[in-house]
């Protein structure tokens, strides 16, 4: 993807690492909230257990440029997969509550250093003329990760002889050796010359790359309440209609179909599209996805066609914002910018299930559709506002 062959590779080997890492995260997920409900767990501290990862990442995202300033951005990025591997032999080796959320806040601070550290890598080497295609193959990779992870447990149960149990430290050190891979994939001399600015291009503040670009960070935003913010709460709503738990959790099963069909597409989209009318549509289409959840009730099909709709769109606006943040930071620190659009795009996912869950007790279908449909409107006046021209809002 790159002229220069070793900084191509590098990116490459980052991009696997990094897929890696969210295949083994993926696996674990499921396994621990599940292990935890069988040792009596109630339901309000497993789900207080899966949150921590996120609201640690949120909480270090802020400081993640500091941190790349004083440790360089590879180190930082090796750094969090050792805190990875850490974290899941922590799980293996001990059954106490208090310290499993402890593991979680361990990893998930190596997390935040692998996630933001790979979106500022891709964005500053990625080639500028294959920027989008790169960033949607990268997108379309974590996409079938996140698909296949929670899958794999299934698949080793069944290759096991007929009542032979599988044991929840297997599938830890398993994920441990996953991470212990991608850690060795990303080890060579090809990532250590990655770099994610200009020697002497200045660094940017998070402060100030949001104050710069709000337009996109508004975009983020928009994309993380419809992809990682609707799923539970629309899943949830389908059972209080009374599908079986199978049906209601498909809805969410179509919206992570959707993310991982339209990434690349998206990212081949932003090389060869101007960006404003990009956005646009995709504000469009947001706006006719609001339009079917509005008529599901009538019709429960759409409940699947609404989903599908939010993770391709709401998703595919998350790639397109890192990809111009690949160009408007042209000739700067990558790492601001990029830690921009993933404070956006998760303040989306968190506030996401919290106001549809209001409005949707509160106001039903017809709230849920109006805020929603307030949000798809307000991506389109975004794309109105940005210049036809590349450096965009």
């Amino acid at each position: 993807m790159s002229s220069d062959a070793p900084v191509g590779r590098g990116l490459w080997r980052i991009g696997a690492g990094t897929t890696l890492v969210v295949l083994a995260f993926s696996v674990v997920n499921p396994v621990l909230a599940v292990t935890l409900q069988r040792r009596g767990v109630n339901a309000g501290a497993i789900g207080l257990f899966a949150m921590l990862p996120f609201l640690t990442v949120a909480t270090m995202i802020p400081v993640m440029p500091r941190v790349f300033a004083r440790l360089g951005v590879i180190r930082a990025y090796r750094g969090g997969l050792v805190l990875g591997v850490l974290s899941l032999a922590g799980y293996a080796l001990t059954d106490s509550y208090l310290a499993w959320c402890c593991w979680s806040v361990l990893g998930a601070l190596g997390a935040a250093a692998e996630w933001n550290g790979t979106e500022a890598l891709i964005a500053f080497n990625a080639p500028p003329a294959r920027r989008g295609r790169f960033t949607g193959m990268y997108q379309t990779a974590l996409g079938a990760a996140l698909a296949v992870g929670p899958l794999l447990p299934g698949a080793l149960q069944w290759l096991l002889p007929a009542g032979k149990p599988l044991h929840t430290v297997w599938l830890l050190w398993g994920a441990a050796a996953i991470y212990a891979l991608a850690l060795g994939v990303t080890a060579g001399p090809a990532v250590g010359r990655l770099r994610a600015s200009h020697t002497g291009g200045g660094r940017d503040s998070l402060r100030a790359a949001l104050r710069a670009r709000p337009a996109l960070v508004w975009i983020a935003f928009a994309g993380g309440v419809f992809e990682a913010g609707l799923g539970g709460i629309t899943a949830a709503y389908g059972s209080q209609l009374g599908m079986s738990l199978g049906v209601a959790t498909s809805i969410a099963g179509a919206l992570g179909v959707g993310s991982f069909v339209l990434q690349y597409p998206a990212g081949w989209l932003a090389d060869h599209a101007p960006v404003r009318r990009v956005f646009g549509v995709a504000g469009a289409l947001l706006l006719l996805s609001v339009l079917a959840f509005g008529l599901a009730p009538r019709v429960a099909a759409l409940f699947w066609v609404a989903a599908f709709l939010w993770g391709a769109i709401g998703g595919a606006l998350y790639t397109l914002t890192m990809v111009r943040v690949a160009h408007e930071f042209t000739g700067r620190s990558t790492i601001a910018g990029t830690a921009a659009m993933i404070t956006g795009y998760t303040a989306g996912g968190a506030v996401g299930p919290a106001v549809s869950g209001l409005m949707l007790e509160r106001c039903g279908v017809p709230g849920q559709s109006l805020w929603l449909a307030a949000l798809a409107v307000s991506v389109i006046a975004v794309a109105l506002r940005m210049r036809a021209g590349p450096e965009g809002p």
